[in-house]
């Protein structure tokens, strides 16, 4: 029979102190998100780019960090901005040639085989065209940008927080050349931190953190990099509008495995206003967007996911979507970077100190 830890009144002060600087914990981090997130943005920089820093220490053959990481900063500063010189441009033009199909979508009667009027006229009164035919100008952009010029001053002089936000803001980047520079000690650092006693179990938490780490920050930010491309490059091949914003906002979607199906009815939006804007079969391009749909997951669960994560088991996908939530909804933009990281300890803990223990006799790591 499992015998149980008596509720001795130690014991129930310790849980009681332990809730209680739980509470105090999340507190500070929700007082404190506004200067702690440039830090942990830089963080979570520094932690995607620390593979690329130690292909470059093998390409060059040097043991000090400084030229590789230096080298790794310039590569991803180059990366960036040929992807906006090249990207920029054909993005404005997409938004033009979508605005005009909605334009002529809110204006057109169009009949489409097995689809009612009713459905038409649904969306079309509940659905602001003109609005979004303004958003897609590039003569909102120009009024947009123009209004944020003029008023700059008068928002630079709102209050010092402003100010002070902008600029911490700014040091990003230094926090991450510092960071990568001393990646590896600081590292070292955090484990050495730990008392000798309870190495053993706080390693082992630490190295399913980093697992799950490896998986969804690495692995599946790979992963939805290479579907966004590929649903971008399938809808410009079948010629649906937005295709590159809509791929790559697929891509971005897929961070969370499956997600990306809530995109359906966005795709079967354009494709309405595609048959509007240039008199083509509705039919034809949604089964075309669907087969881009079906290929693209085909290539991810047969290809990609393999390859990429391997067979390894990691958090379910739901638990994904409910850590985003409950973080983000907690703590902002900050509780998205954390969500993963914190949820996984907490399993972690879990399964280390309940299950086990639990489901033996005895505490197996005494």
């Amino acid at each position: 029979m499992i015998e149980r830890r008596p509720y001795t009144f130690d014991r129930v002060v310790r849980i009681v102190f332990s809730i209680c600087g739980l509470l105090v914990a999340l507190y500070l981090l929700n007082v404190l998100k506004g200067v702690l997130l440039p830090f942990l943005v830089a963080c979570l920089i520094c932690y995607m780019l620390e593979p690329l820093v130690k292909w470059n220490q093998r390409i060059i053959h040097i043991r000090s960090r400084f030229l590789p990481v230096i080298l790794t900063l310039l590569e991803a500063m180059i990366v960036v901005g040929v992807l906006c010189a090249g990207f920029f441009p054909y993005i404005a033009n997409e938004c033009g040639e979508m605005a005009e199909m909605v334009k002529a979508y809110a204006s057109k009667q169009i009949q489409i085989p097995y689809i009612s009027e009713s459905i038409h006229r649904f969306i079309r009164d509940n659905v602001d065209w003109n609005q979004i035919t303004r958003l897609l100008s590039r003569d909102e952009w120009r009024e947009l940008i123009k209004k944020t010029l003029s008023s700059s001053w008068s928002f630079l002089s709102s209050g010092v927080s402003i100010v002070a936000s902008i600029v911490s803001w700014m040091v990003v980047i230094i926090y991450v050349l510092f960071i990568m520079l001393d990646y590896e000690r600081l590292m070292l650092s955090f484990k050495q931190l730990v008392p000798p006693t309870h190495r053993r179990r706080v390693y082992r938490i630490i190295s399913d953190i980093k697992h799950t780490m490896n998986r969804y920050f690495r692995g599946q930010f790979l992963i939805a990099a290479i579907v966004g491309i590929l649903f971008a490059v399938g809808f410009l091949i079948i010629g649906l509008p937005m295709a590159v914003l809509f791929g790559l906002f697929i891509g971005v979607l897929n961070l969370v495995p499956y997600l990306q199906l809530i995109s359906l009815p966005i795709a079967a939006l354009l494709c309405l206003v595609w048959c509007a804007g240039t008199g083509g079969n509705f039919w034809v391009i949604f089964w075309e967007a669907m087969a881009v749909y079906l290929v693209v997951q085909c290539i991810q669960d047969l290809f990609l996911t393999p390859k990429i994560m391997g067979n390894a088991m990691g958090l379910n996908p739901a638990i994904i979507l409910l850590s985003l939530s409950i973080w983000g909804s907690l703590l902002g933009f900050m509780g998205l970077i954390i969500a993963l990281p914190l949820t996984t300890l907490l399993l972690s803990y879990y399964n280390l100190f309940v299950i086990e223990k639990t489901s033996l006799t005895g505490d197996p790591l005494s």
